[in-house]
């Protein structure tokens, strides 16, 4: 099944103007959305990927396809020199070629590779499926004004990605042996050939050993001197791995809102995952897969609108919390407080729009055909809210 994926058109655009990285988690479909671009370009593309070693070969020797104006390059990152090898394709030959790279690592922050590339790239992070793009919906989005919510009924496409996740393998498949294989296998190989490529990292079994301790964090603060406890290594190494493996999307973390208006918590993130299929608590992977829906809008509006949005969440010192806080320069723009089933609005969703002046409140719960509003709050199932964004 082939689903016109949501940033295909945009990208397509920007290879006139730069290079496009487009950075995601494995298996999250960046090879199908480059084959994608290159089958629809008006002149012919050249895929090569740095993993198979007659590519390898033709890239070290920029040989390409004589006819391509559209390059591809995969996995070029796990060549030690890719930035310096970019810099100059890039600057000899920007009027001949359209570049397009991804790879399954934070090619905007990854360190290997010398040269900067600043001001010769777009950089674009591809998101497993959400809700919009299951149902080819278009949100109308105003920065800094209320979500605008579709009335197609969008509970289906809510529970297919709350069950399989929201990687296009899986969730096509629908088949619960496939997917725990799937799972299974992408980790190894995420371990065992991703990061053995590019990371020094001696202890690999203790790294697998985090990843399996990981899903247990989703949704709690997450403090790694639990973490370093747990494996017997020192703050250092603990921090290293986490840090690597968020470089290579397997979590992302949520860091508390700052502001003077609250005594807010200075330190602990809150942590989840990309994958949130793995999750068996189903209210984390409900807090989960509305934290991905939000992380995804609010990149979009980053990488393809050039907006000044995050991704927060709120916590005072006296314990009072909300899930999620999106801002726009930094100013509040909504909140969105998730529960399983209840309706009554959230003191705290009051306690923090008084303080810090927050235009729109979200209560979002799992329980379908919910949706009214409660003096200045909204309370509403997850699956209409999460059909507004992206």
């Amino acid at each position: 099944m082939h689903i016109k994926r949501y940033l295909e058109k945009i990208i397509a655009n920007d290879l006139d103007k730069k290079m496009v990285f487009v950075g995601g988690p494995r298996q999250v479909g960046k090879t199908t959305l480059a084959h994608s671009i290159g089958n629809n370009a008006l002149t012919p593309s050249d895929y090569l990927n740095w993993d198979n070693r007659a590519d390898r070969q033709r890239i070290l020797k920029q040989q390409f396809m004589g006819d391509s104006r559209l390059v591809i390059f995969d996995e070029l990152h796990k060549y030690r020199q890719w930035k310096n090898y970019l810099k100059g394709l890039y600057d000899t030959n920007n009027q001949k070629y359209a570049l397009l790279i991804t790879g399954s690592a934070r090619l905007d922050l990854y360190r290997h590779g010398g040269d900067s590339l600043m001001g010769r790239y777009h950089y674009f992070r591809l998101h497993p499926f959400s809700i919009a793009e299951l149902l080819n919906l278009t949100p109308n989005i105003i920065v800094g004004k209320s979500l605008s919510f579709s009335s197609l009924n969008s509970r289906s496409a809510y529970d297919s990605l709350f069950k399989w996740g929201g990687f296009p393998e899986p969730l096509f498949t629908k088949d619960e042996r496939h997917l725990r294989r799937w799972q299974n296998e992408r980790l190894d190989r995420l371990i065992e050939d991703d990061i053995r490529d590019v990371e020094l990292v001696r202890d690999l079994s203790s790294l697998q050993v985090l990843n399996e301790l990981l899903p247990s964090k989703v949704g709690a603060l997450f403090s790694l001197n639990s973490l370093r406890e747990d494996l017997g290594v020192t703050h250092k190494t603990i921090a290293h791995w986490v840090e690597i493996l968020e470089r290579f999307y397997y979590h992302y973390r949520i860091y508390p809102y700052q502001a003077t208006a609250i005594k807010s918590l200075r330190k602990e993130p809150k942590l989840y995952l990309w994958d949130w299929s793995v999750l068996e608590n189903s209210a984390a992977r409900l807090e989960n897969i509305v934290a991905s829906h939000l992380l995804k809008f609010v990149h979009y509006l980053k990488d393809a609108d050039g907006h000044n949005v995050e991704l927060f969440f709120l916590r005072d010192v006296a314990g009072r919390e909300i899930d999620f806080l999106i801002t726009h320069h930094r100013e509040p723009w909504f909140a969105v407080e998730v529960k399983l089933s209840d309706t009554t609005p959230s003191k705290n969703l009051n306690y923090f729009e008084q303080r810090l002046k927050i235009p729109f409140l979200y209560q979002i719960v799992e329980t379908p055909n919910v949706d009214w509003q409660e003096k200045n709050v909204r309370v509403m199932s997850v699956d209409k809210f999460l059909n507004a964004l992206i």
